[in-house]
């Protein structure tokens, strides 16, 4: 186990006057992205549910456009129960959910939103049911005994419906709400499985409950979802389309990285977006063949950007200018693959090989090299994370606890 300064904690002289914070029974796990307005009523309702029990709290911020982390560095400072890993480059629920629970003191470790949609008030419930059974993870559930969906819209608990049925799957257990994002797990349980977890996505427990190598000991505590009182939610169709991915990724055994097979995903859609542009340009515009497979590269390789952008990158996505100049960066990174795509299309095209069949050879040749290139030159996962306000470092790998 390393030393506080390997993990770049901070080395000032503690707040004398900061609360002190004993061996805490449980930590408290708080992703935050762009929620600076309740981060101080989450700490509030902390103080109020916690009461009797030693805990301390871990937001991990993704280096938040609103300032999330400076309003944390201030409770802080007076509180010794709080901390922050602030992550520079990086983003991404389940990674942030990982990196906090790497930073828990505590046996128990609880995950929960800063968006107080997640009912405080059950966690020293959750928590004793946890202890008194011996179980691996108590879920907060909105679909079981004593829990609801709250004023949530009827398509999203559609969608939420679909997504536990999805989810029981892989999750090998009759949990009622698997796509919760509000839970406690046994630190001992989750660390056995943190090299096996996917650190892309938004839905953890799904993916550690599928990765234990035995069935979870699972218990359940109802809860009514509430409603977001500031900022914006995160969750949109790419946040499905990760979901599914995952699942299909578990079901499959592995057999592809979570992230080639989004990049396939939305390879698959740029294939039809090639054809489909191609067969336009020939039966339509009368393009020859070399001519439309140009034209169709660049329309292909446009909308795999956005789409790649949207969904495969989701963590490290562009935005403003910057999505020009990602899509500029990614024509560049791409070009030599699209060369390759062209040359090798008509080449097959010229031996009369079928100008569909060609122009789909064509595609599947720079698939792969598309992927590297993408993944180090578009979207570099490059970026320090601070913790506790301290000096920026790049974080661990593996799983460490600090002191």
């Amino acid at each position: 186990m390393n030393n506080p300064e390997s993990i770049g904690l901070s080395d000032s002289v503690p707040n004398p006057n900061a609360v002190a914070a004993s061996a805490p029974e449980l930590t408290v796990v708080i992703p935050t992205y762009n929620e600076r307005e309740n981060v101080p009523l989450v700490i509030a309702r902390l103080e109020h549910a916690l009461r009797g029990l030693s805990w301390q709290a871990i937001f991990v911020d993704d280096d938040s456009p609103d300032g999330t982390a400076g309003v944390v560095r201030g409770f802080q400072a007076s509180d010794a129960r709080i901390r922050l890993l602030h992550r520079v480059g990086k983003r991404g629920l389940a990674s942030a959910c990982i990196d906090g629970m790497m930073l828990a003191d505590a046996p128990s470790i609880a995950v929960m939103d800063a968006d107080l949609q997640h009912d405080e008030t059950i966690l020293p419930e959750m928590l004793e049911i946890l202890r008194e059974k011996t179980l691996d993870v108590v879920v907060g559930t909105r679909n079981g005994a004593g829990g609801s969906m709250g004023e949530f819209a009827a398509g999203r608990v559609l969608l939420s419906r679909v997504g536990r049925r999805i989810g029981r799957t892989v999750c090998r257990s009759q949990l009622s709400d698997p796509m919760s994002g509000f839970f406690i797990v046994r630190r001992g349980f989750v660390s056995e499985m943190l090299p096996r977890l996917k650190r892309e996505g938004f839905k953890i427990l799904v993916d550690i409950l599928a990765s234990s190598s035995q069935p979870a000991r699972v218990g359940e505590v109802g809860y009514t979802f509430g409603q977001r009182q500031h900022g914006e939610s995160k969750l949109d169709v790419s946040v499905g389309v990760e979901y599914l991915s995952l699942v299909c990724n578990r079901l499959m055994g592995h057999i592809l990285p979570l992230r080639m097979s989004l990049f396939l995903l939305v390879g698959s859609v740029g294939v039809v977006i090639h054809m489909a542009t191609l067969a336009t340009l020939m039966r339509h515009e009368h393009f020859i063949f070399v001519r439309a497979q140009i034209l169709a590269t660049f329309v292909a390789m446009v909308g795999n950007y956005f789409l790649n952008n949207q969904i495969t990158f989701r963590e490290r996505r562009m935005r403003g200018w910057m999505t020009v100049e990602g899509l500029g960066r990614f024509m560049v990174a791409c070009s030599f693959a699209a060369a390759v795509n062209i040359l090798f299309a008509r080449e097959l095209w010229e031996l009369r090989v079928s100008s569909y069949i060609a122009g789909f050879a064509g595609i599947v040749v720079g698939s792969l090299w598309n992927l590297t290139v993408s993944s180090y030159v578009t979207w570099s996962a490059r970026g320090p994370v601070q913790i506790g306000g301290g000096e920026e470092t790049p974080f661990p790998t593996d799983f460490e606890v600090a002191r």
